[in-house]
């Protein structure tokens, strides 16, 4: 997967990103999460990341060379999803990614998205 280079850059980013938003205490803005206490909230939110992850590298290591084309493409749509919904929560008054360094993990990794899917033109 060699011809793949901006969605790894994308994929670094967006992982990179989500050890932020453990610090950036992320799951107080999500509607299940945010219901629960702090502790709780950060148990799962963090622990939900195993199974994500391991369906990520499943996703990026299946033996179907096509599977992992059109994996790889939905999940530069994500990428570039992803900033969407920041955007979306930029006002919600527990949002704590407000810092240059945390945005630019957000929107590096749309911007190596768009750039993997259009690197396939």
């Amino acid at each position: 997967m060699t011809d793949h280079l901006f969605f790894y850059i994308g994929l670094s980013f967006l992982l990179t990103h989500e050890m932020d938003a453990v610090r950036q205490q992320e799951y107080r803005i999500f509607p299940i999460t945010s219901l629960l206490t702090e502790r709780t909230g950060y148990l799962v939110f963090t622990a939900l990341h195993v199974p994500l992850y391991a369906l990520l590298f499943w996703g990026l290591t299946n033996n179907d060379l096509l599977f992992v084309r059109q994996f790889v493409l939905y999940f530069d749509i994500f990428m570039l999803v992803h900033v969407g919904l920041h955007l979306l929560v930029l006002r919600h008054k527990l949002n704590q990614f407000t810092s240059f360094f945390s945005w630019s993990l957000i929107v590096g990794a749309g911007l190596f998205g768009l750039f993997d899917l259009l690197a396939k033109g």
